[in-house]
């Protein structure tokens, strides 16, 4: 029960359903009574809370290399929002608290540009990822100029290395410098295409895993 000071102008002390009254330092207030979460930690908030950690930790480490991979799909929200909301639906398998990324499915680029035909990650020398596509620049709207999208995701070590102005669709290879200390690792590879221009951007195709030389 609440009761009100000095008359009805006066200040309330107590409580009016989710509304409480009070005075502190001399000054009348009202606030509302936070709303109370009968059970914060159910069985699907466990599991939406694992699964969004799990692509959390798969996009972190190519933070920026996202701001070009889904800047068709930034609306109202950040690339990596757009980014975090494709893979939370398509880049996780599993159940919980088992997920896992599912490497082949996730996106580390999208958008409507022609992708990558008959594209290959090797590495057989120290230190360097070898890249080669099919150039499919009469295919679609795709074109000899449009610019390579690589990215070398390290999961153990959570970094990546990439380009996202790499070799024209036209010039078929790239070979990508790695640490030294990425040998023996294994890497995930990743290539997409960017328009010269900027303006389309094409999904992106996992190239495989790869053991580093």
């Amino acid at each position: 029960m609440a009761i009100i000071n000095q008359g009805i102008l006066g200040g309330v002390s107590g409580k009016i359903g989710n509304v409480i009254g009070g005075t502190w330092k001399g000054i009348d207030y009202l606030r509302i009574k936070p709303s109370s979460v009968a059970n914060p930690k159910t069985e699907g908030q466990l599991d939406q809370r694992s699964k969004f950690a799990k692509v959390l930790f798969f996009l972190q480490p190519m933070a920026d290399f996202l701001r070009v991979g889904f800047k068709q799909y930034a609306i109202k929200m950040t690339e990596f929002n757009a980014a975090m909301s494709y893979n939370l639906f398509n880049g996780v398998f599993g159940t919980y608290p088992n997920y896992n990324i599912d490497y082949p499915n996730a996106l580390v680029s999208r958008g409507n540009l022609k992708g990558v035909a008959n594209g290959t990650a090797t590495s057989s020398a120290p230190e360097e990822i070898e890249i080669s596509w099919d150039d499919n620049s009469s295919s679609g709207n795709a074109l000899a100029t449009d610019k390579s999208l690589i990215l070398v995701l390290n999961p153990d070590k959570k970094e990546s290395i990439y380009t996202t102005s790499g070799p024209v669709r036209s010039l078929r290879t790239e070979t990508l410098a790695l640490p030294a200390e990425y040998s023996g690792d294994v890497v995930e590879v990743y290539l997409g295409f960017v328009s010269a221009d900027g303006t389309k951007v094409s999904n992106s195709t996992h190239l495989g895993s790869v053991t580093v030389a």
